[in-house]
């Protein structure tokens, strides 16, 4: 599974808001809840979020295998 909190932990750090997502960057409202939800979103989003961020996709996402 995907999960997205280094993406609130480097949000934090750089001083980012959601909102600063949606209106400074024009994420949409749905790709937001997404990624609180750890639910999948597009690699063009991924790249998007290293670009704002100025950061590397281990700083937004993280694999965590499936407990079976």
């Amino acid at each position: 599974m995907i999960c997205y909190s280094p993406l609130w932990k480097t949000m934090a750090e750089k001083q980012m808001t959601t909102y600063t997502l949606r209106f400074k960057y024009g994420m949409s409202h749905a790709t937001v809840q997404r990624l609180q939800a750890d639910m999948p979103v597009s690699t063009h989003t991924l790249n998007k979020l290293c670009e704002i961020l100025q950061c590397r996709l281990e700083d937004v996402a993280v694999y965590i295998p499936d407990q079976k």
